[in-house]
């Protein structure tokens, strides 16, 4: 899984202070005409511990030391760091400037971001001393995620220790954001050994997910993608390949945890029970809690489940509580990434008036657009039309009527025809917050002819000189270099996953095989999370 810290072999984008130290404090072998020196520098975080101390920890896993280490009270500092057979290389490192936190959660004081230049004669030793500390400082730092685990109080009073966890392993399947750091580590606290953690991202462009892929990793979990286009049966022959070592590694795990003894939970999107994990004849694991619809219809796919899963999908704390997130996120998203659009006034196309889209319409309206609403269901039309929404039963008779600056797209389905592209007026943007939606463009011919544009999305030409631009990368825009949902407001959502993980693996004799639907209303019902919940944040006193 690629790593967030910056490497670069190139010295002309060393930062000037940190180069003049290392300048003056280089030590250089016998024939220092003779030798050329190689580069890397690194960027990263650093917690409250010298940059030195950091050194020295990646330094000592590599089988090096650090010697003659120098540094001042600014942060900058320098040291040698030696290895086998007389191997040496250079180090210094010094502070960026102050910057705005790269989380959610700010804490005081702030992490700090250090540029660190490591310099040799020998490449390939330098290159592995560099990403080893790309990694060690691309982790969230400490105080980053005590202040992640502070935003999420929900879910650290229902993580209360107790004999449950401690006889079970997880595989946890999700988005890598902060929120999923608050999740793992009230899992933690309730009992589960980290060691016992097999944590696997979705293959989203969240904001920081190689931070939270790294923290996980130096946390002592097991990490790694499993990435929804080869549950999709879209994966490229790359995502193919790493994912059949994924999947083989992820059956290692299964089988050790057995072995010691332990039964294993899946909290999932439907990406590991698609692949045949809760049926007979793999290594099966013992029960899952499903998160999302998407996960249920690839359940349903399969065929029958030999264990039983509990669905929080469509249960009402996500219907009622974390979708109204969802949708803020979304919003806030498509606004942030068209600042210069105008929205007011304007006319945008929602398709899907399910649980998601009739959130998306009303927020949409509430900033002055004009909103109309495309669904196949006869009684999603009917209350979409006495909502006051315009309506209609297909995309083409939209689309006859109206001529959008902004189509959104809800359903989960594919829900743009390769028929419907030249009816799209030019220039029109596309947004998916469900990755089916506008498939044809992202999995079809015309993906290799799309061009770029960075930050965006990805601009198509269709017939007649006319664009469209997808934006994002396909997938869920509120996901694309987003952190998506705020802490607070997943706090509740990831506290009542917590609580039906419990209740499913303190008495698992009670759920027969098969998926549970209604369950999990009472389980979380009976916790108190909604009382908590109302008290936390809603309550005047």
């Amino acid at each position: 899984m690629q790593i967030a810290a910056d490497v670069s072999t190139t010295p002309s984008e060393k930062d000037h202070r940190v180069t003049q130290l290392l300048t003056s404090t280089a030590r250089t072998p016998a024939d220092p005409g003779t030798a050329r020196q190689h580069w890397e520098i690194v960027d990263g975080w650093a917690d409250e511990a010298s940059p030195a101390q950091l050194i020295r920890e990646v330094a000592d896993d590599a089988g090096w030391s650090a010697h003659e280490t120098a540094a001042d009270d600014a942060g900058s500092g320098s040291c040698r760091l030696l290895g086998p057979a007389g191997t040496f290389v250079e180090a210094a490192w010094g502070p960026h400037p102050p910057t705005a936190p790269d989380t959610l959660e700010w804490g005081t004081p702030p992490a700090r971001r250090y540029r660190f230049l490591l310099r040799g004669p020998a490449p390939a030793p330098l290159t592995e001393l560099a990403t080893r500390l790309g990694r060690h400082t691309a982790a969230l730092t400490a105080g980053e995620a005590d202040a992640i685990w502070a935003a999420m109080p929900l879910t650290r009073q229902f993580a209360e220790p107790d004999d449950t966890f401690p006889g079970w392993a997880l595989i946890f399947r999700d988005h890598y954001v902060e929120n999923s750091v608050g999740f793992l580590l009230g899992m933690e606290r309730a009992g589960l050994d980290p060691r016992w953690i097999y944590a696997l991202a979705k293959g989203d462009r969240t904001r920081n997910r190689d931070r939270v892929h790294a923290w996980f990793l130096r946390r002592g979990y097991a990490s790694d993608v499993l990435d929804n286009s080869v549950i999709n049966g879209t994966a490229g022959p790359e995502l193919q390949r790493h994912a059949l070592g994924v999947l083989a590694d992820v059956e290692r795990f299964v089988h050790r945890a057995h072995e010691a003894g332990r039964r294993v939970l899946v909290v999932d999107d439907g990406g590991l029970l698609a692949q045949g994990y809760g049926s007979p004849g793999r290594a099966r694991v013992d029960a899952a809690i499903e998160l999302t619809v998407s996960g249920l219809k690839r359940i349903e796919a399969v065929g029958a489940l030999d264990i039983p899963v509990v669905n929080l999908a469509r249960s009402g704390l996500k219907t009622c509580l974390g979708y109204n997130e969802i949708a803020d996120s979304c919003l806030r998203r498509l606004r942030a990434i068209l600042p210069g659009e105008k929205f007011t006034g304007r006319r945008v196309l929602c398709l899907g008036y399910g649980t998601l889209g009739a959130r998306m319409a009303r927020g949409l309206r509430a900033v002055g657009c004009r909103v109309a609403v495309v669904d196949t269901d006869p009684l999603m039309l009917i209350e979409a039309a006495e909502h006051g929404f315009e309506t209609y039963r297909s995309l083409p008779a939209a689309l006859a009527a109206c001529r959008p600056f902004l189509v959104i797209g809800n359903t989960g389905e594919a829900a743009l025809a390769e028929a419907d592209l030249p009816l799209l007026p030019d220039g029109v943007y596309l947004a998916g917050f469900a990755t089916k939606d506008f498939s044809v463009l992202t999995d079809g011919p015309l993906a290799e002819r799309a061009t770029p544009v960075p930050g965006v999305g990805r601009r198509y030409a269709l017939p007649h000189d006319r664009t469209v631009t997808l934006l994002g990368d396909g997938r869920s825009l509120n996901l694309f270099e987003y952190e998506g949902i705020p802490n607070r407001g997943y706090d509740a959502y990831r506290a009542g996953t917590l609580i039906a993980a419990r209740a499913l693996c303190r008495r698992p004799e009670d759920f027969p095989i098969g998926a549970h639907t209604t369950a999990v209303d009472r389980i979380i019902g009976e916790s108190g999370l909604f009382e908590a919940y109302y008290d936390r944040y809603l309550a005047d006193a």
